[in-house]
């Protein structure tokens, strides 16, 4: 996760896309991203917002999937 000094993690779309994964896009502040193994995430939020702390451990979650 991306931290701030002294804030929570920024939203982790970088993180994901480094991952494999592809923003397919989404409406309104959710983003929709998917792993060519089938791999589905949606983060909720617009861009620079911070990440609550159950969207840092789904984030490790797919991520660690994606890897295998």
């Amino acid at each position: 996760m991306t931290t701030r000094k002294g804030r929570p993690p920024c939203l982790p779309l970088k993180e994901l896309e480094k991952a494999g994964f592809i923003n397919r896009g989404g409406k309104g502040s959710h983003r929709n991203l998917i792993h060519p193994k089938g791999i589905a995430i949606t983060i909720s939020g617009n861009p620079g917002d911070d990440a609550r702390h159950y969207q840092e451990k789904e984030v490790q979650l797919k991520i660690k999937r994606a890897k295998r």
